[in-house]
């Protein structure tokens, strides 16, 4: 190759790299401005948003919206508490169930699979409705105010199972099969085996699964009553509820609302407090979610 061969290959490659390097700078700027904005605004004061809306950088710092969500510190604790509870068995649990519901639905010698994955299938289209459910966990499993109710009714999802089946479809028979000749049994070779070359899957469906427990808020309003049993996101929703119920019965009453109570601060500093610990956490999570991906190839 000559010289000048060289030199344009060189200078398309730079150029490349910097039309690259720009598009991710904005891409990456695009995915954290928002979330620089949800910062700045929940330590704006109220007023301020008010006039000059939502902003890069607040025009007036104030603190009151969180010094109202942590007014009462025991409360907000005892919430995260269950929370993280509740994620954590209910990921854990749901995890295991879904991959061993999976495994099952993809085995060729399990005859009656096609019928149980219609069965799976059919309860996505149809269901009994919110009555018959809320009558189910309330009246003959008796789960009202259990952490049970929070965590049994939402551990399997049918779309996960689905998902979780078509990877491990992909999995050689070969490797269950010189299993079975060294005398392992199924549960064996499921444990030792189809888990460890399911990562990547196992981390996808799991990381799904967490922020579906984190977020459930639903559950809560059903089934629980106790406030000792209060989830972090039906606290913060109880908590504007109330903030909102307050100004309009102020308002109503033709009393004066003071523009200092927080409203559009508070539900800004509500969205960094329960999404807080997530964001911290999935950069440690990351690590093992992309190492997942190679760990789990299943080599040829």
């Amino acid at each position: 190759m000559s010289e000048v061969a060289m030199k344009r290959k060189q200078k398309d490659k730079l150029l490349l790299d910097i039309i690259g390097y720009v598009v991710l700078i904005a891409l990456a700027l695009i995915c954290i401005v928002p979330f620089v904005i949800i910062l700045s605004s929940s330590f704006s004061d109220e007023e301020a948003i008010r006039m000059n809306g939502y902003t890069l950088i607040p025009s007036i710092f104030s603190t009151d919206a969180y010094r109202m969500i942590f007014k009462y510190p025991d409360d907000i604790l005892q919430s995260y508490a269950v929370t993280i509870t509740v994620t954590a068995i209910g990921t854990a649990v749901g995890l295991f169930l879904t991959a061993m519901t999976a495994y099952v639905l993809c085995r060729k010698d399990f005859k009656w699979r096609n019928h149980f994955a219609f069965y799976f299938f059919f309860t996505t289209l149809f269901s009994g409705g919110l009555v018959p459910w809320y009558l189910l966990i309330v009246n003959y499993l008796d789960m009202k105010n259990t952490l049970a109710a929070l965590i049994i009714p939402s551990l399997v999802n049918v779309f996960y199972i689905m998902v979780m089946r078509a990877f491990l479809a992909g999995i050689p028979d070969a490797i269950s099969e010189s299993a079975k000749i060294d005398g392992a049994g199924d549960f064996r070779i499921f444990m030792s085996l189809i888990l460890p070359l399911s990562k990547p899957a196992l981390a996808t469906v799991g990381l799904f699964l967490a922020l579906g427990h984190w977020n459930d808020w639903y559950s809560a309003l059903l089934f629980i009553s106790d406030d000792k049993l209060m989830p972090l996101q039906y606290y913060l929703y109880q908590m504007l509820g109330n903030l909102d119920g307050m100004r309009k019965a102020m308002l109503g009453t033709g009393g004066v609302v003071d523009v200092n109570i927080p409203g559009e601060n508070l539900k800004m500093a509500m969205t960094v407090v329960a999404c807080g610990p997530i964001l911290f956490a999935y950069p440690f999570i990351q690590k093992y979610f992309v190492q997942g991906l190679t760990i789990g190839a299943v080599k040829g």
